[in-house]
């Protein structure tokens, strides 16, 4: 039976009258990538903070490694990386000097120096953070997290002020760290990072889980119709079929050979997630 790293049931966070978490259950395995997904103000932060043990829920019940987060301890802490979406960061010290520094709470942290050219970080070693750009604090945000070896990671919107190369850099380092079995909670507006990442995602909206699947599967996207493209007689032409398989060969019959500027396309994840939030909204 595979181990499960996160146990939810009936979790709920109210602020006055709203119900900002409405009884949302959740599964997530040990070793799995889990991506959370939802707009602003749907819930998704304040029930990643409840996990985090950063906060308390109103009812419902949680375990995270096997403990409730509501009541921490140092041992727990311990087994668990969290970078935020934001930080309060030691301005006059270095990076290699803020990343040792942290390492030196755990047991079997991972070394310093490796951690910081993993991130990307090797030539601003010696820097201090007032140093450093945006995107750069990010990275010592994400050193932090992972420094000290945790079973299960937490990622609130780790890539925020990467750019392209640095960010598929962080994504190499995440599937490192899927490969030797740390679990990964994600939450992440880059609907492209959680495609790449993510072996299941949950759609967050209105403090309700309505959609949960693989990125491939969710929301009926395997089933989708597919549109096929092509260009006949100056004109771009479009059908949308289940069947495109038999299309094409028709099209290739037709032009006995190669069908011009030929496309097949399904529903991204981006337009399913649009699609169930639209829905939701309704």
């Amino acid at each position: 039976m595979t181990q499960t790293a996160v146990r939810v049931r009936g979790l709920t966070k109210r602020y006055g009258e709203v119900r900002a978490v409405d009884g949302i259950d959740l599964d997530i395995a040990a070793g799995e990538v889990f991506a959370i997904l939802g707009p602003n103000g749907a819930g998704k932060s304040t029930t990643v903070e409840i996990l985090e043990g950063y906060r308390k829920r109103d009812a419902g019940e949680v375990a995270v490694l096997g403990a409730d987060p509501g009541h921490p301890t140092r041992q727990w802490r311990s087994r668990v990386g969290i970078v935020l979406q934001t930080s309060n960061d030691t301005a006059e010290l270095t990076v290699r000097e803020t990343v040792r520094h942290f390492a030196g709470y755990y047991p079997g942290a991972r070394d310093p120096d490796e951690v910081i050219a993993r991130v990307g970080l090797a030539e601003q070693a010696g820097k201090r953070i007032r140093q450093l750009s945006g995107g750069q604090r990010r990275r010592v945000d994400v050193a932090l997290g992972v420094v000290g070896r945790p079973e299960l990671l937490f990622l609130d919107e780790p890539t925020t002020g990467f750019d392209p190369e640095a960010r598929r850099t962080f994504w190499e380092l995440i599937e490192d760290l899927a490969r030797d079995g740390t679990t990964i909670v994600l939450t992440t507006h880059y609907l492209d990072e959680a495609e790449a990442l993510a072996d299941r995602v949950a759609v967050i909206a209105r403090g309700r889980i309505v959609a949960q699947d693989r990125p491939s599967t969710l929301g009926g996207r395997a089933a989708a119709r597919a549109t096929v493209g092509w260009l006949e007689d100056g004109e771009r032409r479009h059908l949308e079929t289940g069947t495109p398989t038999a299309t094409i060969l028709e099209l290739t019959g037709r032009f006995g050979g190669e069908v011009p500027e030929l496309t097949v396309t399904r529903p991204s994840l981006e337009d399913v997630y649009m699609n169930l939030i639209a829905e939701t909204a309704r």
